[in-house]
């Protein structure tokens, strides 16, 4: 489908119906620079494929989400922080643009994932080591952009560092794959609601 360079490798797929006026391409990078474009500018994707941001040498994109002036986007890092800032404080550039700061980062911390505030009420946090929690959303508090954010996960050497997050309600249902190969899926009414300066539960025996 897509002729990739060597060491190119997807990191965001988005359907999408309609090219409406209103909406955006917002991305982030490991390094969390965020960036927000027009959809419209991509509704004429050449089959080479469109120049979608300009990174730096040391840094990748990770995940793409489509948002609008509604959307509060959440960003969380590897060493458990988590920012929550509004769309708008990012304004729209162009494709080739590089963006601007989303969330300052300590030291060889990096981001592992972005959710939208409109996609439940629960962020559901997962740590290498197969533990994980709940935290209601209200407990984060809007922000300003480029910004530290606030403790998200308690890391301590049981859990490992944070791998992946997901704002979800509690009727879903929840699929963990490890690197093995394995999958489980349990409803997320099972994982325990705890505050946000806490390690949570084991979820998944490695």
């Amino acid at each position: 489908l897509l002729q990739l360079a060597p060491e190119e490798k997807i990191s965001a797929i988005i359907p999408v119906k309609d090219y409406e006026k209103d909406d955006n391409l917002f991305m982030v990078t490991r390094k969390g620079i965020v960036k927000k474009t027009p959809i419209l500018e991509y509704s004429n994707v050449r089959k080479n494929g469109l120049a979608a941001i300009n990174l730096r040498e040391d840094d990748e994109l990770i995940e793409v989400k489509v948002t609008n002036a509604d959307s509060e986007i959440f960003l969380v890092t590897r060493d458990g922080m988590c920012i929550r800032f509004k769309e708008t404080d990012v304004r729209n550039t162009g494709r080739t643009s590089m963006g601007v700061i989303g969330m300052t980062l300590s030291d060889n911390d990096e981001i592992v994932g972005m959710q939208l505030d409109h996609q439940g009420d629960s962020l559901l946090i997962v740590s290498e080591n197969g533990m994980g929690k709940l935290t209601d959303i209200n407990e984060f508090t809007v922000q300003n952009r480029g910004g530290k954010g606030v403790k998200c996960y308690k890391i301590i050497e049981k859990t490992g560092n944070v791998v992946g997050m997901k704002i979800l309600s509690r009727e879903n249902e929840v699929m963990m794959i490890n690197t093995d190969g394995i999958i489980i899926q349990m409803p997320c009414s099972d994982i325990s609601i705890l505050g946000r300066v806490t390690s949570g539960v084991k979820l998944m025996d490695l």
